[in-house]
Formats: structure tokens, C-alpha cells, sequence
């Protein structure tokens, strides 16, 4: 027989085991260990995009790293919609959470920890003009904002309201959701050959203010990887030999090369400028 008051294994009641844990804050090791294989991922995807072209692949592989930044905002989004199932759940089912200090301090480090290494991938991926390297230091951030929700919802426990922490979690996800959209816009439009018109604006005032070029029939750019390759049909004097040609193409190269950011190469096609009606 079990006496009135004590459960089966000796234990008062009301003291059971959960209420004593130390929850892990979400932006703690979950996150991390998710995250190292992304750089790894990512790695890869770089020493991919460096490969020269083959018979299979005569372009290269500068496409790999869209693919690893379409993982990304994946994982992101995944991590985001599980986050905010545990969040309604914990409205519904509340949890008593014990040692708000050192959850709030778990918390913090974090936030710091996360969004120091956010700010160090987005400062470099934008200064190679990597979309995937960008999106990775999103999932960063986004990690920081779930360890922001854990300090926050433990302020509002120690204040007498149960349900800050699950609803200050759905607020960080709404939150999360928007830059995963921002993200996934940016990866979507460069495997879509999208390109900021402005970029292509700029491309086209170079290769037309190449000395030799008379007109510009077409200009058309597209992002492989982290760089910008464009194709370009070019007007040139009709009396000009084929070798001057290519010279006023390697021209165009070059100026495009030194004053466009993130500008790969270019395929310049010469040909006999039209004349002009009168």
C-alpha cells in the first residue's frame, strides 16, 4: 500500500521531475548543433563553385551555393514553425519553469553569442556578394531572437505571468518569418536569373562608354554564386578587322571587371553597327 500523500516511488506530490529541470533555452546548444553543419554545407559549396568546368558542367558550379542557401532558409523555417507548435502548446499545457536567473542568463549569452556571429557572416557574405553566406548569418540572428524570447518570457514569469514565455516565442516567430521571406526572396530571384536593375543599368553605361563600342543591342546579367556574369551584343565600326573587334571585347571586359562589384566575366559579341536612318 502507498500512504495518503506520497506517490509510488516516495516522492510528495506535486514535486514531479519536470517542474525541477532546467529547460534549455532554445537559442542555447539546439540551435548550435544544427548550425555546424550549415557551415560545413556551405564550405562545400564554395570549394564547389571554384571547380573549373567539365563536359557535364560547362558553366561550373556556382549554382551549389543557391542550393545550400535554399537548405538554410529550410532549416530556418522549420526550426520557426516547430518553435511556434512549443509555443501554442505551452499556452494551453503551462509549465512551471524553476531558476528564471539562469535561464534568463542562458539567454543571454545567446543573444550576444548568436548575433555576434550573425553580424560577422552578413558583413561578409555582402562584401563577396554571397546570398547563401548572408542567409546563414539570418539563421544566426534568428537563434539570437529565440534566446531574446527566452530572456523576455522569463522576465515575464518572474512577474507573475505564466504565459509570457509562450507568447512572447509566437511574437519572436512572426518576427523570424519575415526574414526568412526576405531571404528566401533573395536566393529565389538569383536562381530565377533576377538581377537589381540598377546593376544591370550600371553594366550597360560601362560597356557603352568603351572606347570603340557604338551601340548596345542587347545587355542581359544573371548572379552565378556570388559573382555577376553578363552577355553583351555591342556595336562596332562596320570597317573594323575581326582582331580589333576582339580587342574593343576584352575593352569591355576589363572596364567591367574593375567597376562593377562582384562582376565575374562577360561574353561581348561584336557586330557591324546599323546605320542610323536619316
Amino acid at each position: 500500500m502507498v500512504a495518503r500523500g506520497t506517490r509510488g516511488d516516495g516522492r510528495a506530490p506535486g514535486r514531479d521531475r519536470r517542474h525541477h529541470r532546467l529547460r534549455r533555452p532554445p537559442g542555447g546548444h539546439g540551435p548550435q548543433r544544427r548550425r555546424r553543419p550549415l557551415g560545413g554545407a556551405l564550405v562545400i559549396a564554395f570549394l564547389l563553385s571554384h571547380r573549373p568546368p567539365t563536359a557535364r558542367f560547362p558553366f561550373g558550379l556556382h549554382r551549389s551555393e543557391d542550393l545550400a542557401g535554399l537548405v538554410i532558409i529550410g532549416l530556418i523555417l522549420f526550426s520557426a514553425v516547430f518553435a511556434a507548435y512549443e509555443s501554442i502548446r505551452r499556452l494551453f499545457d503551462p509549465q512551471n519553469v524553476q531558476l528564471l536567473w539562469a535561464v534568463a542568463l542562458a539567454g543571454v549569452i545567446g543573444v550576444v553569442g548568436n548575433e555576434a556571429v550573425a553580424i560577422f557572416r552578413i558583413r561578409v557574405g555582402r562584401q563577396i556578394g554571397s546570398a547563401a553566406l548572408v542567409a546563414d548569418g539570418y539563421h544566426a540572428r534568428t537563434d539570437g531572437f529565440t534566446s531574446l524570447a527566452v530572456v523576455v518570457g522569463a522576465i515575464g514569469v518572474a512577474f507573475g505571468w505564466p504565459a509570457a514565455d509562450p507568447v512572447v516565442g509566437l511574437l519572436i516567430r512572426a518576427v523570424i518569418l519575415k526574414i526568412v521571406w526576405d531571404a528566401a526572396k533573395s536566393i529565389g530571384e538569383r536562381l530565377l536569373d533576377g538581377v537589381d536593375p540598377a546593376v544591370a543599368e550600371r553594366i550597360r553605361d560601362v560597356a557603352a562608354g568603351t572606347e570603340g563600342v557604338r551601340g548596345l543591342p542587347g545587355v542581359r546579367a544573371r548572379w552565378q554564386g556570388h559573382v555577376i556574369r553578363a552577355e553583351i551584343d555591342a556595336e562596332v565600326d562596320g570597317g573594323m578587322d575581326v582582331a580589333e573587334g576582339h580587342r574593343i571585347s576584352e575593352r569591355v571586359t576589363e572596364r567591367l571587371r574593375d567597376e562593377v562589384e562582384f562582376f565575374g566575366e562577360a561574353i561581348v559579341r561584336t557586330a557591324p553597327a546599323r546605320p542610323r536612318s536619316s
